[in-house]
């Protein structure tokens, strides 16, 4: 039995709660996985994990054993790089999620620059503004708007998002150019309306001016739930649209969007980059962290409040 191969089994049965899903995330067979983990209680002659038909629980020494074991495989990736003729240069593989619009527009453009730091790294970047399950799907880190509903995560605010209200002139000629958010309500105007992944339903918007606030919730003509969809449907002229500013920019300097009550203001919408709970912060993952916190203090800084 290899020590380590059974450690790092154990440690993703825990996280994953599948011996299925331990293997696939580990590309082993679960029978190698099952007969890994039996080892290891033999060795230790201790039982570590109740099954049952249904789920897997850790035992008491399980728990105990766990703790241990994640420090371990922590120090032992930390000893690799350290003692690597590339000391000063993480490697392997980082599997990261972000929103569609996020990494057309600001992360990929800007990933020739991690590599040339990095070249060592190689990141499986998933595109997508759906709920990512990070333990089962065994993905490094996700980065998402909004504020974070599973507290279970650890999370690093990289930015904050300021919002605008935009509009195609193609719509504006159309329905008229609203003067206030309120008209927003009326049987004229038409939305389009953004579906969050978390909660199934399109959100409405708080707009702000000299004391007075004003929640919109508007007529959706299309709803979607994907960013990129969610622009291109306010550039065809579909209707009125919530854009974070760097979305808008390229669309409003080539005159595909307009902006809309650009004397009221908005809440700024949180960025966060969030990993699993329990999970060693690897000399990559930490680098991925500094770097895309480093770009967005660029693009959406973090505002701070005055001392």
């Amino acid at each position: 039995m290899d020590r380590f191969d059974a450690m790092q089994a154990f440690a993703r049965v825990v996280e994953t709660g599948s011996f299925t899903k331990a293997a696939d995330t580990l590309h082993m067979s679960r029978t190698s996985v099952t007969q890994l983990i039996q080892q290891l209680e033999a060795r230790l002659r201790v039982r570590l994990l109740n099954r049952t038909t249904r789920k897997l629980n850790l035992t008491a020494d399980g728990s105990a054993y766990y703790e241990r074991v994640v420090r371990l495989l922590a120090d032992m990736d930390d000893a690799e790089t350290s003692l690597s003729s590339a000391a000063a240069l993480p490697r392997g593989r980082l599997r990261v999620d972000v929103p569609s619009p996020l990494a057309r527009l600001l992360l990929i453009p800007a990933l020739p620059d991690f590599h040339e730091r990095y070249p060592d790294i190689q990141i499986d970047l998933g595109v997508s503004d759906r709920m990512v399950d990070l333990i089962d799907e065994n993905v490094d880190c996700v980065v998402r708007g909004g504020e974070l509903t599973d507290l279970s995560l650890m999370a690093r605010k990289i930015g904050e998002l300021q919002l605008g209200v935009f509009a195609a002139p193609a719509y504006l000629q159309r329905a008229g150019v609203p003067q206030h958010p309120s008209e927003l309500e009326n049987s004229q105007q038409r939305i389009v309306g953004y579906l969050w992944a978390r909660t199934g339903k399109p959100l409405s918007y708080a707009l702000q001016k000299d004391g007075e606030s004003v929640q919109v919730h508007g007529r959706p003509v299309l709803t979607v739930d994907d960013g990129n969809a969610y622009l291109a449907a306010g550039i065809a002229g579909m209707g009125v649209l919530w854009l974070p500013r760097y979305m808008a920019q390229d669309a409003l300097a080539r005159g595909e969007l307009v902006e809309l009550f650009g004397d009221w203001s908005m809440e700024s919408m949180p960025l966060y980059l969030a990993f699993p709970p329990n999970r060693h912060v690897s000399a990559k993952l930490r680098v991925f962290i500094d770097w895309v916190a480093e770009l967005m203090a660029r693009h959406a800084p973090v505002a701070h409040p005055p001392l």
